[in-house]
């Protein structure tokens, strides 16, 4: 009992040190926040204290820093006034991850997507005529220069592409597919549904393994409306497999009059075996081929915006552009702009390589990965070195976004271990900084994969270390 009531008696003691709401409120630190509402710094103050109030009575606050409540105030004001939607550092190695936004846009990009969204642009004005225009004329002719096809349309990503397309060839028909293709591509989202929605009947031909060029003939009656090959971007069946190519699909098309639609995925614009990775079709090839009509998306390999590319034969784009459908699927102005500036910088290969990021990243050598990760390594030692210990290991990138499933990219990581925090809690901590930090957790260490962190980011990483390991003072 005695024990019970000099705790009780404690935690009054504590609760006691906990600084009123008006004396945190006039604090020169807090007085120093501006363009916030006193409200939202009012309300911010009370839940800090709050929850300083509940680990008091709880038995796992036993002392008060007042410093430490500031501290912890001026977080919360900050990432309460935050945009929900807001820049982090991918410290992952993963080029193309989905969850944190796919490809990176170029500066350059961006400059154009700025100009034309913070003014008026001609987005469906004809400046030659002075009449109304076609928002797809801005990249058209460039998409159709640097891919060969005659014709091309834009929507809003490749699921909507592959509708619209399905919708306009193949509704109330069917559409011959390999059962092997029929992949799901991250978040649930199957392609066979995809295409059911568009009102297509789907023809599933041969086994998961091997479809050969008999499956797809016998399949073939008079409600065929399309042939269709889906390119399996995120896995891969090896051993005993069989699939057609993509001349005999061509041939099969012509000989019945069907066209031959192809989802490639990714949207490969350059070989990228030339420069030592796994070797992806290219749009190109596909079109030089014969495929009447190919999708792929802006936002993995081609290093773009989000966006769904249809691109092929005149005489099926157009029909495309008819379809009613295509309105709700129709890109805006800033996904135009960044696209047109994306394809500029593909007119010229080497160019492209060294200015879009996603091409950037994937051939970064490990040498010059190593350089920077060296470099990493010597900015938390110097500032951490009695938190943590800190070492430079090789290690796997990966490529992402359902792209080279099979990829193993050369890197070098900085691999951090605390000497007395969790290091669950103090990849949580990195997570809730006000610009956010995403790491890999190997075992007991944090992973700092630096083929996918800037090198304006080291500092920010240091930095906020530095804040995380000075707080647990």
């Amino acid at each position: 009992m005695g024990n019970e009531m000099k705790d009780m008696n404690d935690k009054k003691e504590l609760l006691l040190y906990l600084p009123k709401v008006d004396v945190v409120l006039n604090d020169s630190r807090i007085l120093e926040i501006k363009d916030i509402s006193r409200k939202s710094v009012v309300d911010s103050i009370r839940e800090v204290l709050d929850s300083f109030r509940k680990g008091i009575l709880e038995g796992t606050i036993d002392y008060i820093d007042y410093d430490e409540i500031v501290y912890r105030i001026i977080s919360k004001i900050k990432y309460k006034n935050s945009m929900n939607l807001k820049r982090v550092i991918n410290a992952t190695g993963t080029v193309l991850h989905t969850n944190l936004g796919r490809a990176v846009l170029s500066k350059k990009v961006m400059d154009e997507v700025i100009k034309t969204s913070t003014r008026y642009s001609n987005l469906e004005f004809d400046l030659e005529s002075g009449n109304r225009g076609s928002r797809y004329s801005h990249v058209e002719d460039l998409i159709c220069k640097i891919t060969g096809a005659e014709a091309a349309l834009v929507v809003n990503n490749n699921a909507a592409a592959v509708l619209l397309v399905l919708s306009t060839l193949s509704k109330d028909r069917e559409a011959i597919v390999s059962r092997g293709q029929l992949v799901e591509i991250g978040g649930s989202f199957r392609v066979p549904a995809v295409m059911e929605q568009s009102g297509a009947k789907l023809r599933e031909v041969g086994t998961t393994n091997r479809t050969n060029f008999s499956d797809y003939e016998s399949a073939i009656n008079e409600n065929t409306g399309v042939i269709l090959k889906v390119h399996q971007s995120n896995y891969k069946i090896l051993g005993f497999t069989e699939e057609v190519a993509i001349d005999k699909l061509v041939e099969l098309g012509k000989k019945y009059s069907l066209p031959v639609v192809e989802d490639i995925g990714s949207g490969v614009l350059i070989d990228l075996s030339k420069y030592g990775l796994s070797y992806e079709p290219t749009v190109q090839e596909s079109i030089k081929r014969g495929i009447d009509v190919v999708t792929f998306s802006g936002d993995k390999l081609l290093g773009g915006p989000q966006a769904g590319i249809i691109i092929g034969k005149k005489k099926y784009v157009e029909m495309m552009k008819k379809n009613q459908l295509n309105r709700a699927l129709r890109i805006d102005k800033m996904t135009l702009a960044a696209l047109e500036a994306t394809f500029k910088l593909y007119i010229d290969e080497e160019k492209a390589l060294k200015e879009i990021p996603v091409l950037n990243m994937l051939n970064t050598k490990a040498d010059e990965i190593k350089k920077r990760a060296n470099k990493l390594a010597r900015l938390l030692k110097n500032s951490l070195q009695s938190y943590v210990l800190v070492e430079v290991k090789e290690d796997f990138s990966q490529v992402g976004g359902g792209a080279m499933p099979l990829e193993n990219l050369e890197t070098y990581t900085v691999q951090l271990k605390p000497l007395e925090n969790k290091v669950q809690d103090v990849e949580k901590s990195l997570r809730m900084m006000e610009i956010p930090i995403i790491t890999r957790i190997n075992k007991d260490k944090l992973v700092f994969d630096l083929r996918t962190i800037f090198d304006d980011e080291l500092s920010i990483i240091r930095d906020s270390l530095v804040k995380i390991f000075g707080s647990d003072k």
